[in-house]
């Protein structure tokens, strides 16, 4: 494939991305207002749901900025969402654990969250829903390859 055209893929690629993006928040923040949540806020709780994380394994798990990550979570934990937990690796750097409202919170946005994702497999196809969620993965793990050390 000539030259020209990989850099026309790479930028289409990039541009569609940022639509998505887009796309992706905006359904986001109307699928977390029912729940008093904002995406953003919606996104920190989802990192921890599972395992509790510094702000800095936050931010790298959703490749935003550790700041933003900070201000979001020490939000979460004013409105009793998320609770601050002793770090056994570090002592500065605390964890951000899920609370019980926030968990219930988190909770409620599920039927819709499932509900959208069912329309869209229906829309695109199951199949076709995995293979493009494969592709995006594999793209996600080759530009960090490219743009890591």
């Amino acid at each position: 494939m000539p030259e020209e055209n990989i850099q026309a893929l790479f930028s289409t690629a990039a541009i569609t991305s940022f639509r998505l993006n887009g796309q992706f928040l905006a359904i986001a923040e109307d699928l977390a207002a029912p729940a008093g949540l904002t995406a953003a806020w919606w996104q920190v709780l989802g990192a921890v749901l599972h395992e509790p994380l510094p702000v800095a394994g936050i931010a790298r798990e959703m490749g935003i900025t550790r700041q933003s990550v900070q201000r979001i979570a020490d939000l979460l934990v004013d409105k009793g969402l998320a609770e601050y937990r002793p770090n056994p690796a570090h002592r500065r750097a605390k964890l951000v654990a899920v609370t019980k409202a926030g968990r219930a919170a988190i909770d409620r946005i599920d039927p819709p969250h499932a509900e959208f994702a069912n329309r869209l497999a229906a829309e695109l196809g199951a199949d076709e829903l995995a293979d493009t969620v494969e592709v995006l993965t594999r793209l996600s793990a080759a530009l960090d390859a490219l743009t890591e050390g």
